[in-house]
């Protein structure tokens, strides 16, 4: 049986560091993707538009990890049982 994956620990982990989370949760390209979208992001601050989209993607990488944590121990636990 796969193991469960903690919710909370991808929203800390993906609020420390974007991206992060979502590699926890074994998406490891979708991850990686956050973190060069936020190294991205943070030279785009030079003309302030990286002040806008920063917070927006450091949002939706927490929610999304949790979210995906979530449904990761849902599919797992219909699938195998506990």
């Amino acid at each position: 049986m796969p193991s469960q994956k903690s919710s909370g620990v991808a929203a800390v982990l993906s609020a420390l560091i974007n991206g992060l989370g979502q590699i926890y949760n074994g998406q490891i390209l979708k991850g990686i993707f956050i973190i060069l979208l936020q190294v991205i992001n943070g030279a785009l601050t030079i003309i302030l538009i990286g002040y806008v989209f920063l917070p927006i993607v450091w949002l939706y990488a927490v929610i999304d990890a949790y979210r995906s944590a979530e449904k990761i121990n849902a599919r797992n636990y219909r699938r195998y049982g506990r």
